[in-house]
């Protein structure tokens, strides 16, 4: 097996892992993780297709975490203020 070939299962295993997941931040983690490996299984067999569709959805997945992760943080903020009764 190339590595190549590797590259692209790793990349479906992940997409399959993906689509199992509840939660948005380890979601999006294993969608940037598939987005790179499908980008190495494109550049290396030459798929145009493949790598110039995860090239895009690679910022996409990553934007989407940063919200993701911001959101996270303004719920923690808050939930710590109302604990020490600033908030009502």
């Amino acid at each position: 097996m190339q590595l190549c070939d590797a590259a692209g299962y790793v990349a479906s295993g992940l997409v399959v892992i993906a689509f199992c997941m509840e939660g948005i931040i380890p979601l999006r983690l294993v969608a940037l993780a598939s987005n790179i490996a499908f980008l190495a299984y494109g550049i290396g067999l030459g798929l145009a297709p493949v790598w110039l569709l995860h090239a895009f959805l690679l910022p996409i997945n990553g934007w989407r975490l940063w919200q993701g992760l911001s959101c996270r943080r303004m719920m923690a903020r808050s939930n710590a203020l109302q604990s020490k009764g600033r908030i009502h």
